[in-house]
């Protein structure tokens, strides 16, 4: 009886033992593979310190379009929003009136000299009388007053023609710029005069100018860098980022600092002339303001994305030798487009994990993927 109960028990151990292989066989069949992440080789290069602004766009020649002279607006001879040259044709207001004025001052000027031709035979006739004693002395002086006063009435005829021709030429409303032309606040038809106000409105657009506030700190601190350098021109090159957060395609060059610092916000104001060929700074609008604050110098810089924030502060993962996930504690500096630069906490060629940084946590394996920086 013993015997028989090792036989049966025998057959029982041998087929637990198959059940346990295939259950471990099963178990490494189904052990998933270390996440997958893309990594890039942590990068030197030049950069240059700056700051950031925020900035003002402002037209360099604004024109508010007024009437010198009264009429009625016989042509608008722009589209509103249209670009006009310097000297382009606005409006032409009705210009019977003042031809006609032209007309009549002409003849004014004709009599005038007719008159004073006459005045002047009558003081050179004078002249030979006198010396025949033909008539007085006090005749003569008489003559030639009035041959005198027939001068200065010819040049009062003639500034009276200039002044109507002056007006004439009024009634023809020029542009003294080269921009874009507003909105035409009075269409043809309506009667407008020197009290009416503007007719539109022709801003500049080509260059332009970015007005930003500087803290009297950062103007003292590039001066003394200035100094340093040796540098002779200390004009600032700014770079823009518009509204829509893209970065502009002109860099622009500082042309003025003001000559006193604003007792409400302890800031100078800072202006910039940008080229603005595309029309794509609008007067008026605010914009981001880069400034340089010095020659390029070697950092490390790594992409935005792959750094991190908690409570400790920033902090990077980075895939060692072993293929293990690091977390390292990174200080970072200034934003360069899409990278940042890392003043401590890495080394150049370490491996930082971009992509695939929410699947994985420190002493991971991962399988690693070098992408090429930017």
């Amino acid at each position: 009886m013993p015997g028989r109960k090792m036989s049966l028990g025998w057959p029982a151990a041998i087929g637990g033992l198959g059940l346990l292989a295939c259950c471990g066989m099963a178990m490494a069949q189904g052990a998933p593979p270390p996440p997958a992440v893309s990594v890039i080789p942590v990068a030197s290069r030049q950069v240059t310190e700056t700051s950031e602004f925020l900035g003002r766009v402002t037209a360099i020649n604004k024109v508010d379009i007024v009437a010198r002279v009264a009429g009625f607006i016989e042509q608008q001879n722009f589209t509103e929003g249209q670009k006009v040259k310097a000297g382009d044709l606005l409006f032409r207001l009705e210009q019977a009136t003042y031809k006609a004025a032209v007309d009549q001052q002409r003849a004014n000027l004709a009599k005038a000299k007719a008159t004073q031709v006459n005045t002047a035979l009558q003081l050179q006739r004078g002249q030979e009388l006198v010396r025949n004693q033909s008539i007085p002395q006090s005749t003569l002086d008489q003559r030639s007053a009035d041959e005198a006063a027939a001068q200065a009435d010819v040049m009062q005829a003639q500034a009276l023609l200039e002044q109507a021709q002056i007006n004439l030429g009024y009634t023809e409303i020029r542009s003294p710029i080269e921009g874009r032309a507003g909105i035409a606040v009075f269409t043809p038809g309506n009667l407008v005069s020197p009290s009416s106000g503007k007719l539109t409105t022709v801003v500049s657009q080509d260059p332009i100018y970015v007005i930003f506030q500087a803290s009297e700190r950062d103007v003292l601190d590039y001066r003394h860098k200035v100094a340093e350098s040796g540098q002779a021109n200390a004009n600032v090159t700014v770079h823009v980022r518009l509204p829509n957060g893209t970065a502009y395609p002109h860099p622009g060059v500082t042309n003025f600092l003001d000559v006193e610092v604003d007792p409400t916000t302890d800031t100078l104001a800072v202006r910039a002339q940008l080229p603005n060929p595309e029309g794509l700074l609008i007067p008026g609008g605010i914009v981001g303001v880069t400034v340089e604050r010095g020659a390029p110098t070697s950092a490390l810089v790594v992409p935005q994305s792959a750094v991190q924030l908690d409570q400790a502060g920033r902090y990077v993962l980075l895939v060692d030798g072993a293929k293990k996930v690091e977390l390292r504690r990174v200080t970072t500096g200034a934003e360069q487009g899409r990278d940042i630069v890392v003043t401590s906490g890495l080394k150049e060629g370490e491996q930082v994990i971009v992509e695939g940084i929410q699947k994985v946590h420190p002493g991971q394996v991962v399988t690693a993927t070098v992408v090429p920086g930017n």
